[in-house]
């Protein structure tokens, strides 16, 4: 009632108030949960910021009671969402933190991984809107199906599931010139998060084999360098392949995938007969050119294949720390190789446009913010060629 109501005087409501109050019947549980999770908030700091108990937020994110409207109203204003991203209504696909593989679990706060995972169920969100306008390159990942992987055939230790998958996808024995287009092409959607700096510190990477397509998540925190950044993607592919049952940070997991990633990149036997017999790093800095990988991860192939001793190897490591430090090596960013940029969506959403779909009309779909689409949608400049469906 305003000012110039007298009780007892019946008026209109207004559009936006009946929105509201549509909301409010609507309203998901589980939306609730995935907006307080993408803004990396607690249940007791968003009641705090819309003046309830965090009794009454743990109710409406377990569905055991609804807000009022105008609590529907303070919870997006409070989450940076729109009124409607709130209500059921659409395809959601949850995925648990227990079912991603993250790199630095243990130095990961679990508020920053419910965050990363809400993203990535966000991003398959996405996903599932372009699939219905743009036909995607098939899922050709081995043992992967509907969300699960069973490995009936393939090789599951590391070394043996690296070379298998080589073969599997006729990348011959050398270099492999985009690491990051060649998983998109194969149906894996690869992504680099768009994670605050505070975030990135403590999210490397992450993967996960639970949504309907295999998902890797990219962080910047690693795409000022093309040779750290193309062997966490390997890495995370690894886990793809070899590790369908998932346990977060699991030390022997990691070892694994960056065994993987190693031989992946550079196998044992095309990288041994190039390697220097003893350390030198000018020949070191040209295989680095030469394959793709960093000088660090030569260094360690030199250890592992018995070419240079623990000791050998940790003087060495300490001899490239000071180069770096001189710039003699430099690291150079993802963004002068458009290979290992991903591509995929925004171009799935490319051919949308050209045929009629704008980023206002899948924001609304989405029921997300235009900056939010664009975030999720990333950047790049080459294209891999997609079909209307």
């Amino acid at each position: 009632m305003n000012d110039h109501e007298q009780p007892g005087q019946l008026r209109l409501l207004a559009d936006e108030e009946i929105a509201h109050d549509v909301i409010s019947a609507a309203f998901d549980a589980a939306r609730l949960t995935q907006a307080r999770r993408l803004a990396g908030l607690t249940k007791k700091t968003v009641a705090d910021t819309i003046g309830v108990s965090p009794v009454a937020v743990g109710q409406w994110e377990a569905g055991t009671a609804s807000p009022r409207p105008d609590n529907v109203e303070a919870l997006a204003k409070a989450l940076e969402v729109p009124v409607s991203f709130l209500a059921s209504g659409r395809p959601y696909a949850r995925l648990d933190s227990a079912a991603a593989h993250f790199r630095s679990l243990r130095r990961t706060p679990a508020i920053q991984r419910s965050k990363a995972v809400a993203f990535t169920e966000q991003l398959w969100e996405l996903t599932n809107a372009l699939e219905k306008r743009v036909r995607l390159p098939a899922v050709d990942l081995p043992g992967f199906s509907a969300g699960e992987v069973e490995q009936l055939g393939f090789p599951t230790d590391p070394i043996g599931a690296a070379g298998e998958l080589r073969k599997y996808w006729g990348l011959g024995l050398r270099r492999i010139p985009r690491v990051v287009r060649t998983m998109e092409q194969h149906g894996i959607i690869v992504t680099l998060a768009p994670f605050d700096p505070d975030d990135a510190k403590t999210i490397d990477a992450f993967s996960t084999t639970q949504l309907p397509r295999p998902v890797v998540v990219l962080t910047r925190g690693r795409a000022d360098d093309v040779y750290r950044h193309r062997f966490t993607a390997a890495h995370e592919l690894g886990h793809l392949v070899m590790h369908g049952n998932c346990v977060p940070g699991d030390p022997l997991q990691e070892k694994e995938a960056d065994i993987f990633a190693a031989e992946f990149l550079t196998p044992k036997d095309q990288i041994s007969p190039e390697l220097p017999a003893r350390i030198d790093f000018n020949a070191l800095i040209e295989l680095s050119a030469t394959w793709g990988v960093s000088v660090d991860s030569l260094l360690r192939r030199c250890k592992e294949v018995g070419m240079a001793s623990e000791a050998t190897y940790r003087r060495a490591y300490q001899r490239l720390a000071a180069l770096r430090d001189a710039d003699v090596i430099r690291s150079e960013p993802i963004e002068g190789f458009p290979g290992e940029v991903p591509t995929l969506l925004r171009s799935a959403y490319e051919v949308a446009e050209q045929n009629g779909l704008s980023l206002k009309a899948l924001a609304a779909e989405l029921r997300i913010t235009l900056p939010r689409l664009r975030l999720l949608l990333g950047e790049g400049d080459a294209r891999p060629t997609l079909h209307l469906v």
